[in-house]
């Protein structure tokens, strides 16, 4: 039954604990902490709710500590992978007529156990296993996670309820049935946030279709607790299928199986358009048109007014910078920045980043950790190595780095006199913040640099106090961010009160944490019934 008396709990945020010193939370965390870094955890796939070891093993090691595995990984093949699909096609008939009122229950059991007594366990595992802060990890993997599934639910039910035509002539009865997809949806998650990961996989099941899960290489660990945890708060078996597995076998099988019904992508933009390319390619083949939602690359700015709170902009830098290393698809990468603003905050901001502690994110004292694999820190260090060759570029804090432990990178501020230099333009997820200097008249002008820099449109921010230079930057970057922050970092959208995503390179802006990620997943059914069907083929002008 849909109407406004069958209504899941309202949603709140969940609050964000604190961890300070002496704090049960923080005892908590340490006691689970200690826990997990004593194990090597043996990660099978689940297919149709069973778990499957391969004997393919993978080892996934600790980012701040590479030589420290935390768990062996048994990767899927082409069995396992076409396995998935059938039991996801399987259970379709099963959970999608199953009432949407069930199908949120679970999730809210989900967010409870999150919230409760599952909180430490997948804390602790993105702590070690994605190298983050207590910080991060209890805002990403507990808080974030719990408000997806709390406003998703009734998310869900709004849609449910205002699908249904308003109108309905007394001669007939207009009605709409809200129906997932026609076959099975394929999630591709990233390593950077455990919520994001589990929040693909779900929102689409929320609306009654199943699929198969694909975790990134580098957060198994994480991510195979979120599955279990799903499972353990009454997710039927083969509703979603939990494949870790090689991109060249996942990808291939699922992007090309005539059931195909979506994908729900978090990662880089190259991957996402050739995934793309790949589906046209296949269409023929395909029984409906997927669905294509993804959330993909950004190379977020921060804009600076002459006329704004100094202040709160070098603090907009630092943590919209440097948190969790930069591996924030909106952390603030490039910045525009007034002569005479950079002069008065040069000093400061140089000795505030200096002061910044790097290191194993089980000391509470350090802000920052490591990079999550070689393959990002051999990237990212090659923009700081060009960038100290470059007369053009002038680094003044950090600029060094260390693997020999693990994948350490200082937090590099680079000045570019050219506003088009390359890690002013291209996104290169890490602790690498590059900023132009402008002349304090120029602010129209580079308004249209900013704009017309990157590729990418995803999030940005303007730092002003008069209120009509805030209003000529949102004329001008109107396009250029899908999120768009005045006087605030770019990074930190809260599910409920800022949707998020963006365009351009960025994706296809359809929003997590909105009604309209969720539209995305059902295909409606429009019905009309006719009380009083005509007996009489002609009209009255033919007579």
């Amino acid at each position: 039954m849909v109407n406004n008396v069958v209504r899941p709990p309202t949603p709140v945020n969940e609050p964000i604990l604190g961890y300070l010193p002496g704090s049960k939370e923080r005892e908590l965390l340490i006691e689970e902490l200690d826990r997990q870094e004593k194990e090597i955890l043996e990660i099978p796939c689940i297919i149709n709710g069973k778990e499957v070891f391969t004997g393919d093993i993978v080892e996934q090691v600790m980012p701040h500590n590479h030589s420290h595995v935390i768990a062996r990984v048994h990767m899927a093949g082409e069995d396992e992978v076409n396995a998935a699909i059938k039991a996801a096609l399987d259970t379709h008939k099963m959970w999608s007529t199953m009432p949407w009122e069930a199908r949120c229950a679970i999730f809210l059991k989900a967010s409870e156990l999150l919230a409760g007594p599952r909180r430490y366990e997948i804390n602790a595992s993105t702590m070690l296993n994605q190298s983050k802060t207590c910080h991060q990890a209890e805002i990403d993997s507990a808080c974030e996670l719990i408000d997806f599934w709390r406003f998703n639910s009734d998310y869900c039910r709004q849609i449910y309820e205002d699908l249904q035509p308003p109108v309905s002539p007394s001669s007939m009865w207009n009605s709409s049935e809200v129906r997932p997809l026609e076959g099975f949806v394929f999630s591709v998650t990233p390593f950077n946030f455990s919520s994001i990961a589990a929040n693909l996989p779900s929102s689409a099941a929320m609306m009654g279709n199943t699929g198969v899960w694909k975790p990134s290489r580098n957060s198994y660990v994480s991510n195979y607790k979120l599955m279990r945890l799903m499972m353990d708060a009454g997710l039927p078996s083969g509703v979603i299928n939990f494949i870790p597995g090689r991109a060249s076998i996942v990808g291939d099988i699922c992007l090309s199986h005539p059931e195909l019904a979506g994908v729900h992508f978090t990662g880089s933009t190259s991957v996402f358009r050739k995934m793309w390319k790949d589906i046209a390619n296949n269409l023929e083949n395909m029984k409906s048109y997927p669905r294509i939602v993804g959330e993909t690359g950004g190379k977020d700015f921060i804009v600076a007014h002459p006329d704004c709170d100094k202040r709160a902009l070098l603090v907009a830098l630092l943590r919209g910078g440097f948190e969790y290393q930069g591996q924030k698809c909106s952390a603030a990468s490039r910045a525009y920045i007034p002569e005479t603003v950079w002069d008065d905050i040069k000093d400061d901001y140089c000795k505030e980043v200096s002061s910044i502690t790097m290191g194993d994110p089980r000391d509470f004292s350090n802000f920052m950790a490591a990079v999550i694999d070689r393959k990002s820190y051999e990237n990212i260090v090659g923009y700081i190595d060009r960038a100290k060759e470059d007369p053009g570029c002038d680094v003044v804090t950090g600029g060094n780095y260390d693997d020999s432990k693990g994948y350490f990178i200082e937090p590099t501020t680079i000045i570019c006199k050219d506003s088009r230099y390359e890690s002013m333009e291209e996104e290169i997820f890490g602790p690498l913040l590059s900023i132009h200097v402008y002349p304090d008249s120029d602010f129209e002008r580079i308004l249209e640099v900013c704009d017309t820099t990157s590729e990418y449109a995803l999030t940005g921010s303007i730092f002003a106090t008069d209120r009509k230079h805030i209003e000529k930057a949102m004329e001008a970057l109107r396009y250029s961010a899908g999120n768009f922050y005045i006087n605030d970092k770019p990074t930190g959208a809260v599910v409920g009160q800022q949707p998020f995503g963006g365009a351009r390179g960025s994706g296809t802006n359809d929003k997590a944490g909105s009604p309209l990620n969720l539209l995305r997943w059902v295909s409606p059914r429009s019905i009309k019934e006719t009380f009083a069907p005509p007996h009489d083929w002609t009209y009255g002008f033919l007579k």
